[in-house]
């Protein structure tokens, strides 16, 4: 591996052109603010919202009044552009010390060595606290190249008054099928008249898929990192929401456009459905806009399929450019993040549960009680036996983007589901070049 990306490279991976580059060259423009002075500078980036960056702010001024001397500058970016920036500031041989690493990204640059491996820095970095499935997240071969921000997976939410309303019981979260989603959901449409439909859910949200994959005895991605689902598998996906559209469990071609709004402008908030999928770590805002009404269930399938299929996952990693100027202080500041209680209770879990379960166990008691079950839901999955989740191979986030557009051919009848299934497996092969 090489010590440095090159400008073609990380344009390659960002997907730039010459003339995105040329307009940024200086690799700035993340947006925020942060501290500046003299002495050691570290710069920290991440994606996100002005609310995350008060409570990233709140914790980093913590870690400053313990460590005179050290100033650290923050950029912060919506999520959209972040890639392509990020990318940007490597190429110009400008990176951040401190950054926040996409799951679909770090690949791209462990493999061209430009970032720290954090193994190698035991001494300096403390990850004992930290589960093998939240190390697994950014191993790669016998080394790991991040840390998880904080700890999520997906759940199923369920609006408790509605589904009291029109009749449906709530399933047992913990046993429950497909099949019993289906039959709840369309109980919930019918009894209604159609003006609620029982649940929603995206067949083009690759979390949502890697999950059934597994279920199905699969992996999306292999340890060797190549394309594990079968044609099979993705047929028997796209058909599972033929059926459930059919049926009337789900909404009509179309009805839905986004269920990645915000909590507030997200179907479940403006009454739509009463069921989603949603990140874990969203659960408190989707709970707040819901009026406090949502039970937390886990995935249909869990113990009807072949085998689990979720896993802990994390929203984003911490990554060290191999590069930093200031390894010693930028290891101290992500050992603090990671591990220091009064960190985690000034961030709270904008980036998910804590990876320190220790930390996670800590700082319960000071979250709010939506937050708490959050925290309870990830902290019983990690004591459980459940499958790996493989680090995502160099090419994935093209994966990711030809699930969007093939199952969106599906909802619109344009293609059959084992159409779709082929030109999914085709692409994604394609993708990885294997």
């Amino acid at each position: 591996m090489t010590d440095r990306v090159s400008r073609r490279d990380l344009m390659r991976m960002a997907g730039l052109s010459s003339v995105a580059l040329g307009l940024s060259a200086c690799g700035r423009g993340f947006g925020g603010g942060g501290s500046s002075g003299g002495g050691v500078q570290l710069n920290m980036v991440w994606w996100g919202d002005a609310t995350r960056a008060k409570k990233t702010q709140a914790a980093l001024d913590i870690w400053l009044r313990k460590n005179p001397g050290v100033t650290v500058r923050t950029e912060y970016q919506d999520s959209g552009p972040y890639k392509d920036k990020l990318a940007t500031r490597f190429a110009a041989g400008d990176p951040p010390d401190l950054m926040m690493m996409r799951m679909d990204s770090l690949r791209e640059y462990a493999d061209r060595g430009v970032l720290m491996d954090i193994k190698a820095r035991s001494a300096a970095l403390d990850v004992s606290a930290l589960s093998d499935s939240a190390i697994g997240l950014a191993s790669v071969g016998d080394k790991y190249y991040g840390i998880p921000s904080g700890l999520n997976t997906i759940g199923f939410v369920i609006n408790k008054t509605t589904a009291e309303k029109y009749g449906a019981e709530i399933p047992d979260g913990d046993t429950w099928s497909w099949k019993d989603l289906a039959t709840f959901a369309k109980k919930i449409t019918d009894a209604s008249g159609r003006k609620v439909y029982g649940a929603h859910f995206d067949a083009g949200t690759l979390a949502n898929l890697i999950v059934f994959v597994r279920q199905k005895g699969e992996d999306f991605y292999t340890a060797d990192g190549h394309l594990g689902v079968s044609e099979a598998t993705m047929t028997a996906w796209f058909e599972m929401f033929n059926s459930l559209r059919a049926e009337g469990a789900i909404p009509p071609a179309g009805l839905i456009e986004n269920l990645g709004a915000s909590a507030d402008q997200s179907p479940l908030a403006k009454g739509q459905i009463a069921a989603q999928i949603i990140p874990t770590n969203n659960f408190a805002a989707n709970q707040d806009v819901a009026g406090g009404n949502l039970a937390l269930l886990r995935i249909p399938g869990e113990t009807t399929e072949k085998r689990r299929g979720q896993s802990i996952d994390t929203p984003a990693l911490w990554s060290i450019a191999a590069a930093s100027k200031h390894p010693k202080e930028t290891l101290s500041l992500l050992d603090f993040l990671i591990n220091d209680p009064e960190a985690s209770k000034a961030t709270g879990t904008t980036r998910g549960v804590p990876a320190n379960t220790s930390v996670a166990t800590a700082i319960k008691p000071v979250l709010s009680a939506d937050d708490q079950a959050a925290t309870d839901y990830l902290l019983a999955l990690q004591k459980e036996e459940l499958p790996r989740a493989y680090t995502y191979p160099p090419g994935s986030s093209s994966i990711a983007s030809s699930l969007t557009t093939i199952a969106a051919e599906v909802e619109f009848k344009r293609q059959t589901p084992a159409q779709a299934a082929k030109a999914f497996v085709d692409a994604g092969r394609k993708a990885l070049g294997k």
